[in-house]
């Protein structure tokens, strides 16, 4: 019994990094406490599948990756087939370019990307405009740039086609893009 306490401890150390990643990637509260709490449960349940490898939070994040996708999934069931193929802004990506490709607006100047990393306010403005997405494209685009699931895993989880992926993440990172040129790049490199 102590060990089982001890063991619950040890996770519920994490706890608080571990509804921070889920409220960032679900963006919703009730449900990132939900995934945490599964990912909590599921831990505690089969102390035996931790091999020590990497680090107790590793292993933690990597169970709710799984438990977020879950979510995201049996949430996504319920969407529209056009809510699923199109973003909230329609069409709007056939703007971007001209009829060669290229920008009709080049991307702001980013200055020094690896300082705008360390800027708490930067990650500020990339949340704010994450808010900005459908619920969905922004749950696929975080699943594949923040999680690092590769496109087939992302497909065969939510139940979509490689084209319809690549739709979603295309308009995820032009609506992102928009965003930060104008919330972040646009006023602090003026």
């Amino acid at each position: 019994m102590a060990e089982q306490d001890d063991q619950a401890q040890a996770l519920q150390a994490h706890r608080a990094y571990l509804l921070r990643y889920a409220q960032f990637q679900l963006r919703d509260a009730a449900l990132a406490e939900d995934a945490v709490q599964d990912t909590l449960i599921a831990a505690l349940a089969q102390p035996g599948r931790f091999e020590g490898r990497s680090q107790l939070r590793t292993w933690l994040t990597g169970i709710l990756k799984h438990k977020i996708v879950d979510l995201g999934r049996s949430r996504s069931r319920g969407a529209s087939a056009h809510a699923a193929g199109e973003g909230e802004d329609g069409d709007s990506a056939l703007g971007a370019f001209n009829a060669q490709g290229k920008w009709v607006e080049a991307p702001a100047d980013w200055g020094m990307p690896d300082a705008a990393l360390e800027s708490s306010q930067f990650w500020r403005v990339y949340q704010e405009c994450c808010q900005r997405l459908s619920e969905r494209d922004a749950l696929v685009f975080s699943t594949r740039e923040v999680m690092g699931l590769s496109s087939e895993e992302i497909c065969k989880k939510f139940g979509i086609s490689t084209t319809n992926l690549h739709v979603i993440l295309f308009r995820a990172r032009l609506s992102l893009r928009s965003c930060m040129s104008e919330n972040w790049f646009k006023t602090n490199h003026e």
